[in-house]
């Protein structure tokens, strides 16, 4: 095989980091997402985290969600409606995890590629992480235009990947 042919047939950097990420969601135990985050400087892999109860405490699969209503006020169909949502707060974000398992040093001038686009908690603490980039595949409309705000004024590159096919049987179904 000529260098040429090698090239084309080798993933870029994104997709490799990303199906990795995508890799270590599936050791998430949450009903309701699989998300996974890792942490890269260059292009050397630094940590890795997936969103799950805290080490040591019975997890969603084993206690069953810790589930919270909320109400939102939100336009359907060109109106106004107050529409409940349920949200599980037993487990820890794959970014919050990430964050308390490597070191400031670490983050310093690092890209967070992560499965899902971060929520609005999330983004708060990856703006103060010292990280320089975001990386996501799954849209989160919820925060959406809140989180994107927040990054331009911090200068943190944040981006989607949008031709970007996760890894076999490591996309699990999201319920919102």
């Amino acid at each position: 095989m000529t260098q040429a042919n090698n090239d084309a047939s080798r993933k870029d950097w994104d997709t490799y980091f990303m199906d990795i990420a995508y890799m270590v969601a599936t050791r998430s135990r949450c009903n309701r997402r699989h998300v996974g985050a890792v942490l890269v400087q260059g292009k050397k892999l630094l940590g890795t985290a997936y969103n799950g109860a805290p080490m040591g405490v019975e997890d969603c699969l084993e206690a069953g969600c810790m589930i919270v209503e909320e109400y939102a006020l939100e336009t359907v169909d060109g109106a106004e409606k107050m529409v409940k949502k349920e949200r599980c707060i037993r487990t820890i974000h794959a970014e919050q995890n990430l964050l308390l398992f490597t070191d400031r040093n670490d983050r310093e001038g690092s890209t967070v590629y992560v499965t899902d686009q971060p929520c609005w908690t999330c983004a708060n603490m990856l703006a103060n992480s010292g990280i320089r980039e975001i990386v996501f595949h799954r849209p989160y409309p919820k925060d959406s235009e809140k989180v994107e705000t927040l990054m331009r004024s911090k200068g943190i590159i944040f981006r989607t990947i949008d031709q970007y096919e996760p890894p076999a049987k490591t996309s699990r179904a999201v319920i919102s």
